[in-house]
């Protein structure tokens, strides 16, 4: 089973040499995120919870974007 790697347009794109996420062997590895809003590439404002709010809206668009929910 080759990796392959996984992008969404929903999420902040990878900055560097790697990718939002991986599939291999039938899984998903997804990479960290940051509290960017994707559409501006700005930080969320609102303070920390604002932020967790919009780290996990990324990862949803990943983990969407390979046929899987955080679910």
């Amino acid at each position: 089973d080759r990796r392959q790697p996984v992008h969404s347009p929903d999420a902040p794109a990878a900055i560097g040499i790697y990718s939002q996420a991986v599939r291999s062997h039938g899984a998903i590895y997804l990479s960290g995120q940051t509290p960017l809003d994707p559409a501006t590439g700005e930080l969320v404002p609102g303070g920390i919870e604002a932020q967790i709010h919009q780290v996990f809206r990324n990862l949803q668009a990943v983990a969407a974007a390979a046929g899987r929910s955080l679910d």
